[in-house]
């Protein structure tokens, strides 16, 4: 199972945004005027589109100096992460309904950057239910369907298991988490929780579309479908 992070299980849009303010004044010297949308893409594609729009040409040592300093003033800012954000409906009894299912394991497939993401999760008490080292995140320089077959690899490597459309599968509530699924080789549970509307989803691609996570036995008999030994996985 592949967790997307932001919209799906957190919300915590203010302090994120904050901290790309900090991180771009200590990069640039210059204040930030506007921050590039993150319609579901990589801390790394933003931070390029973020420095575009302000007027920026990136150099070779922009991308690591930038997440180097989100991370800081993304650690910075962990205390106001549940005063100011929140968990979406559902979250923590999806995941906890989930890791109860035989044979899963759960980590995270999202945009954002390895130690950003431990922290949004460990704000709202979600993290003792993901395996980080299996993940997919934001500094690894990849399309979203790449960076789904690199967790698969790594999840491969360590369970010894080849993961495929029949046995992974991705949650997530924007049209590129959707994409992402069908290319990369994964079954996809869209929720509606985000941007992108049920309807949107559903043309994507993704297999089932949910409102949100609040029905844990949803999401769980959701799962189930998707991983049944009897389903023809999409594209096949």
């Amino acid at each position: 199972m592949l967790w997307n992070i932001d919209l799906t299980l957190v919300d915590v849009a203010i302090v994120t945004r904050d901290a790309y303010a900090e991180a771009f004044r200590v990069v640039t010297g210059r204040p930030l005027v506007k921050l590039a949308p993150a319609l579901g893409r990589p801390d790394s594609e933003i931070v390029f589109e973020t420095l575009a729009v302000n007027g920026v040409v990136a150099e070779d040592d922009h991308l690591p100096r930038f997440l180097s300093a989100l991370a800081v003033a993304f650690a910075d800012r962990r205390k106001r992460l549940a005063k100011d954000g929140r968990a979406m409906p559902g979250a923590k009894d999806a995941l906890k309904a989930v890791a109860r299912l035989d044979g899963v394991v759960q980590s995270v497939l999202t945009g954002t950057i390895r130690g950003n993401a431990v922290l949004k999760l460990k704000a709202f008490k979600l993290d003792p239910y993901v395996d980080f080292d299996l993940g997919g995140y934001g500094e690894e320089v990849y399309p979203k369907a790449t960076l789904l077959q690199v967790a698969q690899g790594r999840a491969k490597e360590r369970l010894g298991t080849p993961f495929t459309a029949a046995n992974t599968v991705v949650i997530g509530d924007s049209t590129r988490d959707v994409q992402a699924a069908r290319i990369g080789g994964a079954a996809m549970i869209a929720v509606a929780s985000g941007r992108s509307t049920a309807a949107e989803l559903q043309e994507a691609g993704a297999d089932i579309v949910l409102p949100d996570l609040s029905d844990a036995a949803e999401v769980v008999a959701a799962v189930a479908a998707l991983t049944s030994p009897d389903r023809v996985p999409q594209g096949f």
